[in-house]
């Protein structure tokens, strides 16, 4: 088994890469489309994951709205879900973040200068130099943005990745053959059952997150844990405006619960 996350800027042939990554070991491939339809098998509308993509969310979502962190709730509930089977290739969406405390994954960055970068998106896409070299930054400061926002990390931060591939010295083929050899190396383990149990309670913690964030109810007191298969454990302060019953319903109604331990203490109602 191989877990491997791929992250990369346009233009570097990412999703190419690995999607013959992805074939030459037997591993499901999860680009956007993927992604997508894999969260629609899990009963994520599609409406959750729609309009966001990999950028930071406007000034108005940020303070009016929950959307962003539905959103970031649901993403991470699907990497979690996806990796737990312990055999993908993933591209992009912080996966090197969301997976730095398991060994078991190979994390690799595909980089190159902006020459080349604009030089394969005049051959691939029949744009100009100019349109190119636009379409370049600004998918660069959408996924910046995105990743400060959702991580606060630096995507470019060498330390988050195993392996570094300059698509100006390394072709397709040998960076394919690369990543294959380092995913099937002695220092990559194959992920035993503990860290995939730990993923899957992870993504179940995430998808209850998300219920909560869209019934209006505030994560900022709350503790979610899942402390065995299908168990939730919810700690911490109520607001005095939600009752435990009702808390208890919308945990219940997320796909995978089967139990739900309470440890909650209500904040007196205020005085009007």
């Amino acid at each position: 088994m191989a877990l491997i996350s791929l992250t990369s800027g346009i233009g570097c042939s990412a999703e190419e890469i690995g999607r013959w990554v992805a074939e030459n070991l037997k591993l499901e491939f999860y680009d956007d489309r993927r992604l997508e339809e894999e969260a629609i098998k899990q009963g994520i509308s599609p409406e959750d994951l729609s309009g966001f993509d990999e950028k930071a969310p406007g000034l108005f979502n940020r303070l009016f709205g929950q959307k962003p962190e539905i959103y970031l709730n649901l993403m991470h509930s699907l990497l979690y879900q996806v990796s737990s089977g312990g055999k993908a290739v993933l591209l992009g969406h912080g996966a090197p973040w969301l997976l730095q405390d398991f060994g078991c994954a190979l994390h690799v960055c595909i980089y190159a200068s902006n020459a080349s970068r604009i030089q394969r998106l005049v051959d691939r896409r029949g744009l100009s130099p100019e349109a190119a070299e636009k379409l370049i930054q600004k998918s660069d400061s959408e996924q910046s943005g995105f990743f400060q926002y959702a991580f606060q990390m630096d995507w470019n931060d060498s330390s988050l990745y195993d392996l570094r591939i300059n698509r100006d010295k390394l072709d397709k083929d040998l960076a394919v053959r690369i990543i294959i050899e380092a995913a099937q190396s002695e220092g990559i383990k194959a992920c035993n059952l503990t860290a995939l149990d730990a993923m899957e309670r992870l993504s179940l913690a995430k998808r209850v997150e998300a219920a909560l964030l869209r019934s209006k109810i505030s994560l900022r007191e709350l503790n979610i844990q899942v402390i065995e298969r299908g168990v939730v454990q919810v700690s911490g302060w109520l607001s005095p405006f939600v009752s435990k019953t009702g808390l208890e319903e919308i945990v219940r109604g997320v796909r995978g619960v089967s139990e739900v331990k309470l440890d909650i203490s209500a904040v007196p109602r205020p005085h009007i």
